[in-house]
């Protein structure tokens, strides 16, 4: 039986011993479920204690189109509406979008690779959003490639970001190329977006074995990356009729413990729309209670998992709310 004070993980001398959560897991059982998410709660809290100035978190994935740019944005767009200075960076040169999610697109002027060649100071290159004054983005270059991103260029500007924020959210190019490896090089924390279908958690466990073993944590042989599981495009309905895999599949074969559960919704595709992430809505939604859910879980709390069940239908169903609350939107 997993011992749950095994698990530690501090900044100075301590380990995490993450092979007694793989295993609690491994087989997710209700207690196994149940002492990871314990686990990882408790990992958490520390990592986000008081004695941490700034905490990186890494959003990846093995596959694309999986919902990591909407993952970043949201999670860190919560993180800044709960009082957090936080700062998404764009690591995908070349292809950027982080910055159509926040509606800022209109409004980049200086990119990240501008900072790390010198050509504009980072406080150039921040856009702040208009709506919530603790976030801030760093967007990616459209005319240059990835391999503009070197690891001096990249640790001195994230450095210099750890002064200022409390979170930095380094949304990362799908697959293991080179700009996912200077996306997760500084990591504390990584959140692991798949879809539950089973190509993408093939290729989510490849890359969860990628950061384990490539991160600056574990090159240097300091305590890992803290690693999360956040589903995305769930649907329960599907998953009763076997055409789409279970959380417990995806838990048995991933070894994480899961951070959130986001159903599909059309509510996301609107707020890409719009350029403001779903979790600033003021609607009813599921997808934006799922992704508050995970930033909770990111900083500790121990909440129950939300939207895995199928919900019975009604009037005063959450679903049916939902769908209400689109029908009456003012256009």
């Amino acid at each position: 039986m997993l011992s749950l004070r095994s698990l530690t993980y501090t900044r100075a001398g301590a380990t995490q011993t993450f092979a007694a959560l793989a295993r609690a897991v491994s087989r997710p059982t209700s207690a196994g479920a149940v002492a990871a998410a314990r686990a990882y709660s408790d990992a958490a809290k520390q990592v986000n204690g008081k004695g941490r100035h700034c905490e990186v978190i890494v959003v990846s994935s093995g596959k694309g189109g999986v919902g990591k740019t909407t993952t970043a944005a949201n999670i860190a767009l919560a993180l800044a509406s709960r009082g957090h200075k936080t700062v998404a960076i764009d690591f995908d040169v070349g292809l950027r979008n982080l910055d159509i999610h926040f509606g800022m697109e209109r409004r980049i002027i200086y990119d990240f690779v501008n900072v790390i060649n010198d050509e504009a100071r980072l406080g150039q290159a921040l856009v702040r959003d208009k709506h919530t004054p603790n976030l801030s983005l760093l967007a990616a270059s459209q005319t240059k490639d990835k391999t503009a991103l070197t690891e001096e260029g990249v640790e001195r500007v994230l450095e210099e970001l750890k002064r200022s924020f409390d979170y930095i959210v380094c949304d990362s190019p799908a697959g293991i190329e080179s700009g996912a490896y200077h996306a997760m090089l500084l990591a504390d924390t990584a959140v692991i977006c798949t879809n539950p279908e089973l190509s993408s958690v093939r290729d989510s466990d490849k890359m969860i074995g990628f950061i384990s073993s490539k991160s600056r944590r574990a090159l240097e042989g300091r305590e890992p990356v803290r690693q999360g599981l956040l589903v995305t495009r769930y649907s329960p309905e599907r998953v009763v009729s076997d055409d789409m895999l279970s959380i417990e599949d995806i838990s048995d074969q991933l070894g994480l413990p899961v951070l959130g559960v986001v159903p599909e919704s059309k509510d996301i595709l609107h707020s890409i729309n719009v350029g403001r992430p779903v979790v600033a809505s003021g609607s009813n939604s599921n997808a934006a209670e799922a992704y508050k859910d995970a930033v909770s879980r990111i900083l500790g709390a121990e909440l129950p998992l939300r939207f895995v069940e199928v919900e019975k239908k009604g009037i005063f169903s959450s679903s049916s709310a939902e769908h209400l609350c689109s029908a009456m939107a003012v256009p």
